[in-house]
């Protein structure tokens, strides 16, 4: 009898820690599903990790207005390079990161951050992809082309336009000398992220029979990809699968 009556209790202990352990596992869930939330509601970032390849690909959305140094309007929707490049840098020092994919869907914003931003995945070790949505227009072009490989979905569109700068501006030479020095580090640095020529570049910026307002040319979907700045038109699958075969390839040259 002593000996059965410990038996029972060591299956109740059992099955109690089973519970425990099932219970705390739910809760650990719960709670890095919460941190996953909060951070895509603070910064628009999250790391995919739940993959068959048991890859860790590190997502960041750049969306709205890009915001420099001046604060934006509470009302608009930004996109802060001081979020952005900070967790560059951490992405680069990590060894658990093995990629990073850029989600785009923006309407430019501060040359200053932009090129940063540009600057910062260009020179990551880590394979990246970019995957333009809604739009990638101005200085989001920079960005859309910085990653190691692009895609942009059918709908999809990228605005090309000459430098533009709010407030007073003097009108005198040295004025139209730096708008030049300003349009030639964008133009430089597309050009030298994909397959367009500078004097192609630039014949889309001074275009004045597209847009009503102003000059510039709006490319949708497969022009951009015909003009050379994007890769390849395609859509978050496509943009996934291939940052996973980039993986793959890195590790296996590695080895």
């Amino acid at each position: 009898m002593g000996n059965q009556s410990r038996h029972q209790n060591e299956k109740k202990s059992s099955k109690n820690e089973e519970r425990e352990e099932k219970r705390r596992e739910k809760e650990e869930q719960r709670d890095r599903e919460n941190h996953q939330d909060e951070r895509i509601g603070e910064i628009g970032q999250v790391t995919l990790d739940e993959n068959a390849s048991n890859h860790k690909i590190h997502l960041i959305s750049i969306i709205g207005e890009i915001e420099g140094h001046d604060n934006l309007g509470s009302t608009s929707k930004t996109t802060k390079y001081e979020h952005i490049l900070p967790q560059l840098a951490a992405i680069e020092d990590s060894r658990d990161i093995d990629g990073v994919l850029i989600l785009l869907n923006t309407m430019g914003g501060d040359v200053e951050a932009g090129l940063a931003i540009a600057e910062m995945i260009a020179s990551l070790s880590k394979p990246t992809v970019s995957l333009v949505l809604g739009g990638s227009h101005s200085i989001g072009v920079p960005i859309a082309v910085s990653t190691d490989y692009s895609y942009i979905v059918p709908t999809g569109t990228m605005v090309i336009h000459p430098v533009r700068l709010n407030g007073m501006v003097i009108g005198v030479q040295q004025t139209f000398d730096y708008f030049r020095q300003i349009q030639d580090r964008i133009t430089g640095f597309v050009c030298a992220h994909c397959k367009i020529s500078k004097s192609r570049l630039e014949e889309l910026m001074m275009e004045t029979e597209v847009l009503t307002k102003d000059v510039g040319t709006i490319l949708v979907g497969s022009e951009a990809v015909e003009e050379g700045i994007i890769c390849q038109v395609g859509g978050i699958r496509d943009a996934v699968a291939k940052l996973h075969d980039m993986v793959d390839k890195k590790i296996a040259d590695t080895k």
